[in-house]
């Protein structure tokens, strides 16, 4: 299986990023940490809480081949991701499976126009963000899933965010699996 990579940004929300992480690699898929700093790994969470990436945006290689990429929201970690022209690029042509959560899906993914006529859900409020947010349906779902794209509402769901990606890719009795192990509640997981 390709890895996934995860695009840290200063100011990320930190549990959008790492439970979705921590989901994916109990279900044995690869992931990879990017800070989009090209010359540090180290990246501030929104929250005070610093990260160090396993590389930095400058050592993807030119045609990224992932499984998934992954922008976790909070601000303004999703404005940064949002102005790093090159992550920007990368998501533009990359045709694989792509996931956002809180406020990404309207700041990063709706900006760029890989939205425009999907159903895609976001932070309660961010909907809209800019004029490009009303070419999108979003929906008010804590998870949602529409072709290519999957979009989370915000920090509480980021667990059946991380779920959702593991469901596409391995199946539902994976994803269930590695809940199941979690503890998570059924109500928890949609």
């Amino acid at each position: 299986m390709k890895t996934s990579y995860v695009f840290l940004a200063p100011g990320f929300e930190e549990i959008e990023a790492v439970a979705p992480i921590d989901i994916m690699r109990r279900a044995g898929m690869p992931v990879t940490t990017v800070a989009i700093d090209p010359s540090r790994t180290t990246v501030v969470g929104a929250h005070g809480v610093p990260y160090i990436a396993d590389m930095t945006i400058a050592q993807l290689p030119a045609n990224v081949d992932a499984e998934w990429l992954i922008l976790p929201g909070g601000m303004p970690g999703a404005t940064n991701l949002a102005e790093c022209q090159p992550l920007v690029e990368i998501l533009k042509n990359f045709p694989g499976n792509i996931a956002a959560i809180c406020a990404s899906p309207a700041v990063v993914l709706a900006q760029a126009g890989l939205l425009d006529g999907k159903k895609a859900t976001c932070y309660p409020g961010m909907e809209g963000y800019g004029p490009w947010c009303s070419k999108v349906s979003f929906t008010g779902s804590h998870v949602e899933r529409d072709g290519r794209f999957v979009t989370g509402q915000g920090p509480a769901w980021a667990v059946a965010f991380g779920g959702a990606i593991v469901e596409i890719s391995l199946g539902s009795e994976v994803a269930e699996k590695v809940l199941d192990g979690m503890l998570v509640p059924s109500a928890c997981r949609r």
